[in-house]
């Protein structure tokens, strides 16, 4: 079930399959400008030490230590050291999915103008198009730590070479991906990390409490907030009501007695606290598609 953010639904994670083109922990000697180029794929470039003025889009940010910048496709940026001080700056060169040609594609070092036809044929479609509000250039990290840790985690696989390190570093980069959507799911919605523990104490209140319905009252009283609040808290934070989720989590607990069970569809409804037969199997079908007894056929 996916729990996370609307952001996340212009996106679909399952189908996610990274290719990781370039892995480099590198340090720039001031002075250094990088002029504006455009490159082909996307870049994670995290400021590790050292300070930098960066511009993408025409867009001036500074950038400190736990800082992170993303790079999009065809998108103009440039960089210049501020001070004599070294820019440490691991960074990631990717596709976010593969394509025939992932192995083939170089870094651009070049602006839009001067590429030739074929480097412009290497320029990847914008992926992250779709999502509403789009996802920011410059990202202060609330927790870089973490961050940087799985960068460094996927250039060490890329330097060591170990077998199947390209599999390892492709894992180590969805972990990568999704720390990085919630942490800037996060920034954009404080109320809800301020609200959080309170949000997490209800998920799992309900899903502990699969025998019998469960009204907004008690769930608002257990979160010490009103229900209209909670409802539309607990929806921005994982994309349903409180009362959807619950039903949700009883008919998949429903689906695993159906399988793995003999007990009759009555006693079921029964022990997953459905006013009656009826009731559980309109709610079964409006989920799955089919009834509870030709699910249980398909076992």
């Amino acid at each position: 079930m996916i729990e996370w953010m609307e952001d996340l639904y212009a996106m679909d994670l399952n189908t996610l399959s990274p290719y990781i083109r370039v892995a480099w922990d590198s340090t720039l000697y001031p002075p250094v400008h990088l002029a504006e180029r455009v490159i082909f794929d996307y870049e994670l470039l995290f400021i590790k030490e050292g300070e930098c003025e960066v511009v993408v889009d025409g867009n001036l940010y500074r950038g400190i230590p736990g800082d992170l910048f993303l790079f999009k496709p065809n998108q103009p940026h440039s960089l210049r050291t501020m001070d004599d001080r070294p820019l440490r700056q691991p960074h990631l060169h990717f596709d976010l999915y593969y394509r025939d040609d992932s192995p083939e594609v170089p870094v651009s070092f070049k602006p839009y103008e001067r590429l030739s036809e074929q480097e412009k044929r290497w320029l990847r479609p914008d992926d992250l198009r779709d999502f509403h509000p789009p996802l920011p250039s410059h990202i202060r990290l609330n927790k870089p730590e973490a961050i940087e840790k799985l960068m460094q985690d996927i250039i060490f696989e890329f330097d060591r070479k170990f077998p199947y390190y390209e599999t390892t570093a492709k894992g180590l980069f969805i972990q990568l991906w999704v720390l990085l959507l919630r942490e800037i799911h996060w920034q954009r919605n404080p109320h809800l990390l301020s609200n959080r523990e309170q949000l997490d104490r209800v998920k799992s209140y309900l899903s502990h409490h699969l025998h019998r319905d469960a009204t907004l009252d008690e769930l608002a009283e257990l979160a010490n907030m009103s229900k209209y609040y909670l409802c539309r808290l607990f929806k921005k934070a994982y994309g349903v009501t409180p009362i959807q989720y619950h039903v949700s989590v009883r008919l998949e607990k429903a689906k695993e007695m159906i399988r793995f069970t003999d007990l009759s569809l009555t006693r079921i409804a029964e022990e997953l606290g459905f006013q009656s037969i009826h009731a559980f199997s309109r709610a079964f079908r409006m989920r799955e598609g089919v009834s509870p007894s030709a699910y249980r056929k398909l076992r």
